[in-house]
């Protein structure tokens, strides 16, 4: 009975030490998961701050860029200075008082003393002022201006006092980019003269692209405008829009606002625009557009009520009116009619020109001014009477203009702007 007894006691005891070594391990193994987990929580913990440490340096390395593109580009940018008559019926100016003066910007387009601007910032003037950042004034000849494009074309004129400064601040002609090749959401960076504020930078992004930009002044539209959230006010038309390359990718032209003052929409002629136009204005002075010779619109639900059995998937231009004469009238194509009750019925609708399929009436009006020439031949494929329809047209030049009016009541400090796209269908060129 008392082996018994101390053989129990033995178990029990070896039952205990079992337990101490059990507790011993499940100690040590909790201690080193406990380590585990703190060295694994303090990657984290750095990845998080190398997170913000590289946000930190991209902003770093973005303000840095805008500061040395404005220092590269600056001397390239000017003020441009013109007179405009005023042309208030009842002002008490007497016949040969000094008239207003419209203020705004420009670029150095090239080393032959060529400057490029808008074309509402000159006006009707033959000659105006521009002035350097350094201060310094130079004449300069309006020797070419298209105002359909709202572009312009400028040459300093030598002065034997000055031809040492001006070969000096011509000497660095900014770089054109490529305008196609932006994206929405690209950052761009803007430099003019706003309210006569010189050599003022700000910045935004590319709010969208390929915008079509009535101009009520003459009835057409301005095609692949860049619209931009960077400030743009009055003063501004005519300086450059900048990629992040300091290369111009667009002539700040106008704003869209209530009050005058910008309200986060500018606007800009695309560079590939300039591109094309402005050697035409520096060899000839002027610059002839395609003209098709019709209105329209882009097809909505409203529109599609005037046609019977129409695709709800059709989309296209409805073409409102036919310009007597024009390209359009002479090929066939057909506007809408009224009859006698006052209905309107709609007339053909364009749905491809040259194979390019046409959504907005803006694809229309792009496509012609980017791809086209006065004598090109294209062809319109329409929609007509359930039937879609082959039209081959020859292009023919548009009409100039007599004379480039004149803009009423100018302010004396900022040059004007274009105003608010009306809400109307535009010609095509």
């Amino acid at each position: 009975m008392s082996v018994s007894k101390q053989e129990s006691n033995k178990f029990q005891l070896f039952l205990g030490m079992i337990f101490l070594l059990v507790s011993i391990t499940l100690s040590i193994l909790l201690s080193h998961s406990s380590s585990f987990q703190i060295a694994t929580a303090s990657p984290i913990s750095n990845q998080s701050n190398l997170q913000i440490n590289a946000t930190n340096i991209s902003n770093t390395n973005f303000t840095s860029n805008i500061k040395d593109i404005f220092k590269k580009v600056e001397g390239s940018v000017v003020q441009v200075t013109s007179k405009i008559p005023i042309s208030n019926p009842n002002s008490s100016q007497q016949p040969g008082g000094e008239n207003q003066t419209a203020l705004g910007s420009g670029f150095v387009y090239d080393r032959q003393g060529h400057i490029v601007t808008n074309n509402h910032v000159v006006g009707n003037s033959k000659l105006v002022d521009v002035t350097s950042i350094d201060g310094n004034r130079y004449s300069a000849n309006v020797t070419g201006r298209d105002p359909f494009s709202d572009l312009a074309v400028l040459k300093i004129i030598p002065d034997s006092n000055s031809t040492q400064k001006s070969s000096h601040f011509l000497f660095k002609p900014i770089v054109l980019g490529n305008s196609s090749e932006l994206e929405v959401g690209d950052q761009v960076i803007a430099i003019g003269n706003p309210y006569g504020l010189d050599n003022t930078m700000t910045t935004g992004i590319v709010s969208q692209i390929g915008r079509l930009f009535p101009d009520p002044s003459y009835g057409y539209s301005i095609s692949d405008i860049i619209q931009t959230d960077a400030a743009i006010n009055p003063g501004n038309s005519g300086g450059p829009l900048l990629n992040m390359k300091g290369h111009v990718i667009g002539l700040n032209t106008g704003i869209l606002s209530s009050t005058g003052g910008f309200s986060g929409i500018g606007f800009a002629i695309s560079s590939n625009t300039v591109k094309k136009i402005i050697p035409v204005l520096i060899e000839k002075g002027t610059y002839t557009h395609p003209y098709l010779g019709l209105t329209g619109t882009s097809i909505t639900s409203d529109l599609a009520q005037r046609f019977k059995n129409l695709p709800s998937d059709l989309k296209g231009v409805v073409v409102d009116n036919i310009i007597k004469n024009g390209s359009a009238d002479k090929s066939g194509i057909k506007g809408s009619t009224t009859d006698q009750y006052g209905q309107k019925h709609g007339g053909d609708i364009i749905t491809s020109v040259d194979g390019k399929n046409i959504t907005r009436f803006d694809d229309l009006v792009s496509y012609l001014e980017q791809n086209k020439s006065p004598g090109n031949n294209i062809t319109l494929t329409v929609y007509r009477e359930g039937k879609h329809l082959q039209v081959n047209i020859v292009l023919a030049g548009r009409p100039a203009l007599s004379l480039t009016p004149s803009i009423p009541y100018p302010s004396p400090n900022p040059s004007p702007i274009p105003p608010k796209p009306p809400n109307r269908a535009p010609t095509t060129p």
